[in-house]
């Protein structure tokens, strides 16, 4: 038997691999309009044409198989479209603030070894859409699982937003990961996080409103204002956002792998997360 064959057949029978990915679709209404993806396909027929323009002489039905070319798509969409990984810089141009005070990272800077690490899945679908995460909320759920984070580590939330995505309702739905709860984590060596919903944060909706009320109160309070993604100033870090199926792994003992495609001087990269589980 070829050894390589061997090995591969030996991978796959410990290994179940989960996408964690949504896929990018045309015009799903599960973004804000100016976010909403456009896809163009262009069909083998079409495909057919534009390679005879290249090809003089070229006759498609004698000169292509089954009289077919290339097939070939065009996407319009921002590196915040799908499932995509937020950089240091989205968040400010600079990070590190408690220590040592630098530049912010762009999705190109971003170490490779914090795209692989150990998978914690919290599972937080039970908070009410627009509640903010605290620390204890996060220990609550770790203790449940009698488990430290370690440096290295990937924490991801599974929210009630992931059974909503394809429709409107989807920016409204899930809890958010406040400043300190964020931070909380981040001081036990984790780099990356993720989340199921639409953002780290909670949903717009619910911090306009509370917003609003300060205002009325007479004591505007800023705090409460993309809260999590700016706790990347203080150390920086970096977030899976829009990830699915995070309900389908252990909580425990699977690896993520999370690379970011490259886009110079960007503020995200698109992802196709996945996680490796190892079957008993």
């Amino acid at each position: 038997m070829n050894k390589n064959n061997s090995f591969s057949q030996a991978q796959s029978s410990v290994t179940e691999y989960i996408d964690l990915s949504i896929a990018i679709e045309n015009s799903l209404p599960s973004d804000p309009p100016f976010m909403i993806p456009r896809v163009r396909y262009t069909s083998h027929k079409e495909g057919a044409k534009e390679m005879s323009d290249i090809f003089d002489g070229m006759d498609t039905s004698k000169h292509l198989p089954d009289g077919k070319g290339w097939a070939v798509e065009s996407v319009a969409l921002t590196t915040h479209s799908g499932t995509h990984l937020d950089a240091p810089y989205h968040y400010a141009p600079v990070m590190n603030r408690s220590t040592h005070e630098q530049k912010a990272w762009t999705i190109g800077q971003i170490p490779l070894e914090w795209c692989v690490g150990h998978l914690v899945v919290l599972d937080l679908s039970d908070m009410p859409d627009g509640y903010v995460a605290v620390p204890s909320d996060i220990d609550i759920r770790l203790d449940k699982l009698d488990y430290k984070l370690k440096t290295g580590d990937i924490v991801c939330v599974h929210t009630s937003a992931s059974g909503y995505w394809g429709t409107p309702e989807y920016l409204l739905k899930g809890c958010g990961i406040g400043r300190e709860a964020t931070l909380h984590i981040l001081r036990q060596g984790v780099r990356v996080v993720g989340t199921d919903a639409w953002s780290w944060d909670a949903p717009f909706s619910y911090t306009v409103q509370k917003w609003k009320e300060s205002l009325k109160k007479g004591a505007p309070d800023s705090s409460i204002i993309w809260e999590g993604h700016f706790a990347g100033i203080e150390m920086g870090y970096c977030q899976l956002e829009k990830l699915t199926n995070l309900d389908k792994v252990p909580p425990l003992g699977s690896t993520m792998y999370c690379f970011p495609i490259k886009i110079k001087d960007a503020s995200a990269g698109w992802v196709r997360a996945v996680a490796a589980v190892r079957k008993k």
